[in-house]
């Protein structure tokens, strides 16, 4: 039996849509997208070209082709490049212009700052068109690989040595030198070694200081926990009127340690554990996400390599959001967040925390899941409030939600549209371009939220 394959004749003249509008269906992300960037204020971009000289790209149009690639997986300005020559979506959003690799990545890093004000913007849009409402809300993080190699690197351990190493091959090289009273042997070119002994030297010298700057910023933090740890201490056996048993808190030690490392490509990343084990030059980014509509709503990124410390800029970044979009109940956070000051902080905001106390079996045994709820404390702490509220229904209900908030955002961002590395270095840089991620994030899922929306 033969098949009938359709005849396939590219000798033929095709018939194409007379714009390029015609290729993209109503609904396409390339559509939406420049329908809301064409609603965007960007006064402030535009008022940055002065004229004089060729006429730049429009500022909308670099924005949407910059949002669209990036919600794409397109992270590279020589592959966004590339795109508006291969792409229909690209061409229909710059108009069949080709800006060349070196004006992307200048517009990009010349208006990073702009964005959080477009990144608000966006949000008041889609709470006019009924998909975010505000209420519960979960925060959560994860290490996003540096543009830099952990390999690249030089730790204060292996940066003390090799000084040694240099600076006596240095000496080697001098009573070489006099030995052969300033003759030439031509097996050794000592000018040139010496050159190459100081240059690495001096390169070591500025580890070594940034090393020694970074210890300073640390001790400060160290010196200042632990006589907040030894002040407490000391209240609870004035008030108990005996010596605590235990061990008191240990001094920390000042200085540079040996496993600190500086990164030579990318100076402000850091070594940081990842997820499945093992240590990698990295960030930490960090997502505020709305139950429900699953849009971003806080976005920022830090150095450190816990979460801990995250709760305090996490709610900076709420508290810049407009008012008309409505207030945050309460905020869920996994164990990584939790501390005393960081309920606090939270329940001084108005908010309700629900932060896990440790971490969270997937399936909880039975005679928990069946045990009385006890009663309420009577005069609870923040913390001991909290603490009750977990074990509540309502509460166990509500904290269950987080992993289906946030996490799907993180792997959305990671897997669909892959983005495991930044392209930029260097924290401002690349903080900019976190939040260029979130904003895309936000447009590729408010374009789907927008469908329904339209359907309903």
């Amino acid at each position: 039996m033969s098949n009938q394959f359709l005849e396939i004749d590219r000798s033929e003249p095709i018939t194409l849509p007379g714009d390029m509008a015609g290729w993209l269906e109503g609904n396409d992300l390339a559509r939406f997208i420049v329908e809301v960037v064409e609603a965007l204020d960007t006064e402030e971009i535009e008022g940055a070209y002065r004229g004089g000289g060729s006429a730049p790209y429009p500022p909308k149009m670099m924005l949407a082709l910059l949002f669209y690639s990036y919600a794409k997986g397109i992270f590279s300005s020589r592959k966004i490049e590339r795109a508006t020559y291969e792409l229909i979506p690209v061409l229909y959003i710059t108009g069949g212009t080709h800006p060349d690799h070196d004006s992307i990545n200048t517009f990009r890093q010349r208006f990073l700052p702009q964005l959080e004000g477009l990144f608000l913007q966006i949000l008041v849009m889609a709470e006019a068109l009924g998909v975010l409402k505000l209420g519960d809300v979960s925060l959560d993080g994860a290490k996003i690989l540096a543009n830099a190699s952990k390999h690249h690197a030089m730790s204060w351990g292996y940066a003390e040595r090799l000084e040694q190493q240099l600076r006596a091959e240095v000496q080697t090289l001098l009573a070489r030198a006099a030995a052969a009273g300033g003759a030439d042997d031509g097996r050794v070119d000592l000018p040139g070694e010496l050159k190459r002994r100081e240059d690495r030297l001096a390169k070591i010298a500025e580890v070594k200081a940034e090393s020694q700057r970074r210890a300073a910023v640390r001790d400060a933090e160290e010196r200042a926990a632990y006589e907040a740890k030894g002040a407490e201490r000391a209240a609870k056996e004035t008030a108990r009127g005996r010596k605590l048993g235990g061990k008191p808190p240990q001094a920390p030690a000042p200085g540079p340690r040996p496993k600190d490392q500086i990164n030579f490509t990318d100076g402000e990343s850091r070594i940081m554990p990842v997820a499945g084990g093992g240590f990698e030059q990295a960030y930490n980014a960090q997502a505020t996400v709305t139950m429900g509509s699953l849009l971003i709503i806080g976005a920022h990124l830090t150095q450190n390599t816990n979460d801990k410390q995250e709760m305090e800029p996490a709610l900076a970044e709420l508290a810049k959001l407009p008012a008309m979009l409505g207030t945050v109940r309460g905020i869920n956070a996994d164990n990584g967040y939790l501390s005393e000051d960081n309920v606090n902080r939270v329940t001084d905001a108005g908010m309700e925390p629900l932060i896990a106390l440790g971490r969270q079996s997937h399936h909880e045994a039975l005679e928990a899941r069946l045990a009385p709820v006890p009663a309420p404390p009577e005069n609870p702490t923040a913390l001991q409030a909290m603490q009750y509220r977990l074990k509540t229904l309502e509460g166990k209900a509500r904290y269950a939600q987080r992993k289906t908030t946030s996490e799907p955002v993180f792997g959305i961002i990671k897997e669909v549209m892959g983005f495991r590395r930044f392209c930029l270095r260097g924290l401002e840089k690349v903080k900019g371009e976190w939040r260029l991620v979130c904003l895309a994030y936000n447009l590729k899922r408010l374009c789907v939220l927008n469908q329904g929306v339209t359907a309903s």
